[in-house]
């Protein structure tokens, strides 16, 4: 099974979208995930670059946080999910529901974005992200629940820091939350913060090797199921993900770094 790494645009959009790429290329990944705003020379630039530059694309969708009512949620995300769709990605990553919204109304959100994956024939994975219907072990188990087939982008970094644990007595559903992974975010969090520092700090280990240890899991299980590919995006964030200096405000590492080494560590090991 190859191993597809992926570079988010996140962090990056200052960066003229064909030097973006180019970078990444350069930097032996072989696609990106990104937002893609509804831009008609942005969108038309995107397509040339995807064709010239030979990376694959993962979809991002993300409806930003506002007041909005769960009607206008809906109508938000069915205009973006079918946006990316147009693209052809090679699977899209959702931030899906809100985490105050019960569970009919997330449901509700669930079933339209099965119902455009189906017509599409895109997948769509629901990423485990505070904020989101996902945002806890607990509230995730009710939906692996009333959906059996339900796929995640497993992120388990933000897990970590809502449980203020590295989830050590949670072994059983992760087991679950393993078998339901179709991409991962590869980002190291602890009981604090969803970032760490620096995943390759002494004090960092034994966070990275929790980290590590699921997704070896994932990558092993899906090996075995005999697939073709199997995506991993490496996302460490940018400030205010990033911890900076008091004052300074300066970030206390690279985020372009934190994400190369991510990979070479993943590849070393995978």
């Amino acid at each position: 099974m190859k191993i597809l790494y992926i570079y988010p645009l996140w962090g990056s959009e200052n960066i003229p979208l064909a030097e973006f790429f180019e970078k990444v290329r350069m930097a032996g990944f072989d696609g990106v995930e990104m937002v893609i705003p509804a831009n008609k020379k942005y969108c038309t630039d995107l397509r040339v670059l995807l064709d010239k530059t030979g990376l694959k694309l993962i979809g991002h969708q993300h409806v930003v946080p506002g007041k909005e009512t769960v009607e206008e949620y809906v109508l938000q995300m069915e205009r973006q999910l079918l946006h990316l769709t147009s693209f052809n990605p090679i699977l899209i990553n959702s931030h899906t529901g809100r985490d105050y919204y019960d569970i009919e109304e997330n449901c509700r959100i669930i079933d339209l974005v099965a119902d455009i994956s189906e017509k599409t024939k895109i997948p769509i994975v629901h990423e485990t992200h505070r904020g989101r219907f996902t945002f806890s072990t607990y509230s995730t188990r009710q939906y692996f629940k009333l959906y059996p087939e339900l796929k995640i982008a497993a992120d388990f970094s933000h897990w970590c820091c809502v449980s203020e644990s590295l989830l050590e007595d949670q072994e059983e559903f992760l087991q679950e939350a393993i078998k339901r992974t179709e991409h991962i975010h590869a980002r190291v969090g602890n009981s604090q913060s969803a970032q760490v520092n620096h995943p390759a700090a002494p004090e960092n280990q034994f966070a990275l090797v929790r980290h590590l240890g699921w997704w070896k899991q994932i990558v092993e299980l899906r090996a075995k199921e005999d697939r073709e590919q199997f995506t991993i995006t490496t996302e460490f964030g940018p400030v205010p993900y990033m911890q900076t200096l008091p004052y300074t405000r300066q970030p206390v590492a690279g985020q372009w770094e934190l994400n190369v080494e991510m990979k070479n560590i993943l590849k070393s090991i995978l």
